[in-house]
């Protein structure tokens, strides 16, 4: 031999090439492993070829279990048809939004999920789709809890006064031109407030409650009882006229003849009742409402414990509100309102870094008026606003001279209703105040209450502002109205405030209990202060500080004080003490 003849060839491009492949596949497994969201792969006739952990967890089958299976089967049959047109579109390579649908689980059960399609492109051809999937059961559950608190009473369980509203006004457009008639009930408990005042709220609402199941125990099947407020229910009785309403109304002062226990102790209460009729007393759900609360009144007037029809005569109820209006008109040039204060605790420290201010009105010639009265009326007449403006300019002087006596800061929550708020001087008289009295804007707490958040175009320029200046922002009363968990992230909030209704039967209530851990957390989470309300007993506190609340106030603290005596039991002491 020869000759040998050698054929050489640059393959370091090539590996090049193949390492880059190999670089790839590693790096698109690793975002596809760890992704947390679901990722199927599937081919064009809907076969599952490939998936992530995610995946697996999500349906609860094993890889091998899965690409034996199309992705069809793990969808609820009655969301396949716009499942099948979204893989159809995918397909030819149109760009689709997302889809919620019910997923599959191998157990059987059904999981809210979204889902969303992306093609699979090599060589400029679609060969196979991912099929991204999230989670979205506890957001539904979330969702489903927050619209049941809206339409529903948290201490006794009907539904409120939004729900009423908005079943009324369904009960009016439906019948149209037909004027069939339904029937509206507006019930009273008497003497309530002396009770609640005597034995304290604890009792008060476990009394509410018994009330509340007594009328459902009774209400017709045509019928639908809610609670307005306090102690005041509501029954709408369908196809129902005078006569028959009567008689229910006398039904339900028989049933309250019978007792009612508490702690082994026997109270007897009775109803007055006030009842309107649809179409003869009003067509629109105020009407009917109002209707029925003048010819309560007239029940009240007369010694209570009956029912009386609405009548056009009854005008008991509009010179009560009038004389009431003309006092209340010159109550602040007069100095016959005042703010008291109640202590908001820390509940790791035990100290008292603010105080939440309440209205109160003493006049001198009707006496002590509860704010249950004068506030409503208040609001009704416009008088609102320039009583809040004294409010918000008597809490900052409050701050200054409490900053003087006790060398310390205090911040002083104030509540601001709605009809003010949405004022265009608002922030201006807000700066105005916290300026001319020299006061920390940080010390000055603004409580909203969860309606003021439905209107975002409104809300949200106005808070900003607010919060441009310093002031500190609380949601008040949270969790008996509808927030969307979306405004929590828009509106700039720095406190929530739990209502009372879910602390009183923590101990009983399961379901008031994991609303409360839930808000805690919810609030935590946003990094907001979290304050519960009307906290009495005890083991509301002991739960409270378990679940992590920050703050607390209610009458197991303090009750609501004059100033002289908040300074004298909290300010001073604690100046003292330090």
């Amino acid at each position: 031999m020869q000759y040998v003849v050698a054929v050489t060839r640059d393959i370091t491009e090539a590996l090049k090439e193949k390492n880059r492949l190999i670089d790839s596949e590693q790096r698109y497994r690793s975002l596809i492993d760890h992704n947390l969201d679901a990722v199927f792969s599937i081919d064009l006739k809907g076969k599952i070829v490939d998936v992530n952990p995610a995946a697996q967890q999500l349906a609860g089958y094993t890889d091998r279990q899965l690409r034996l299976r199309s992705i069809t089967s793990l969808i609820c049959g009655r969301d396949l048809p716009l499942f099948n047109e979204l893989l159809t579109e995918t397909k030819l390579g149109n760009a689709k939004e997302s889809l919620d649908c019910r997923f599959v689980h191998h157990k059987g059960n059904f999981l809210t999920v979204q889902l969303k399609t992306i093609p699979i492109v090599i060589h400029s051809e679609i060969t196979g789709m991912y099929i991204i999937i999230r989670d979205l059961s506890e957001q539904a559950k979330s969702n489903e809890l927050i619209r049941y608190m809206a339409f529903h009473d948290q201490l006794t369980g009907l539904f409120n006064r939004r729900a009423l509203l908005d079943h009324l006004d369904r009960h009016v457009k439906n019948r149209g031109k037909q004027n069939s008639p339904f029937a509206l009930l507006f019930l009273d408990i008497d003497r309530f407030k002396y009770l609640n005042d005597t034995l304290g709220h604890i009792v008060g609402d476990q009394i509410l409650k018994q009330v509340a199941d007594r009328l459902v125990e009774i209400k017709k099947e045509n019928g639908t009882v809610y609670r307005q407020g306090g102690d005041e229910f509501i029954f709408v009785l369908e196809e129902t006229g005078r006569a028959a309403a009567g008689k229910f109304a006398q039904k339900i002062l028989s049933k309250f003849n019978e007792s009612f226990y508490f702690n082994s102790q026997e109270y007897y209460i009775t109803p007055s009742i006030g009842i309107s009729l649809y179409p003869n007393d009003g067509r629109d759900a105020e009407s009917l409402i109002k209707y029925a609360d003048e010819a309560l009144y007239s029940v009240k007037e007369k010694g209570k414990a009956h029912y009386q029809f609405y009548r056009s005569d009854m005008q008991s109820t509009g010179i009560n509100v009038i004389t009431l209006e003309s006092h209340l008109r010159k109550a602040i040039e007069r100095e016959e309102l005042e703010l008291y204060f109640q202590p908001q605790v820390n509940l790791l420290t035990n100290e008292i870094p603010s105080f939440e201010a309440l209205l109160r009105w003493n006049s001198a010639d009707l006496g002590f008026i509860s704010p249950a009265e004068f506030i409503p009326l208040a609001e009704d007449t416009g008088l609102i606003i320039p009583i809040g403006n004294w409010v918000i300019d008597r809490a900052c002087w409050q701050i200054r001279e409490w900053a003087k006596k006790a060398k310390k800061e205090v911040r002083i929550a104030v509540n601001i209703s709605p009809k003010q708020f949405l004022q265009l001087d608002l922030v201006k008289t807000i700066h105005h105040a916290v300026e001319k009295h020299g006061i920390d804007p940080s010390l000055l707490e603004i409580e909203i209450t969860e309606g003021v958040m439905q209107d975002t175009k409104e809300a949200i320029p106005i808070l900003n502002r607010l919060k441009n200046l310093g002031i500190k922002i609380a949601v008040d009363d949270f969790g008996t109205g509808y927030s969307s968990l979306s405004y929590l992230k828009q509106f700039p909030i720095d406190v929530l405030k739990i209502d009372q209704s879910f602390i009183g039967d923590i101990k009983y209530n399961g379901k008031d209990a994991a609303i409360i851990t839930t808000i805690i957390h919810l609030g935590k989470s946003l990094g907001m202060e979290v304050i519960a309300e009307g906290v009495e007993e005890q083991n509301q506190v002991e739960f409270l500080k378990d679940a992590d609340c920050e703050k607390a106030q209610g009458f197991f603290f303090g009750k609501p004080l004059k100033v002289e005596e908040a300074e004298e039991r909290f300010i001073l002491r604690s100046k003292t003490s330090s």
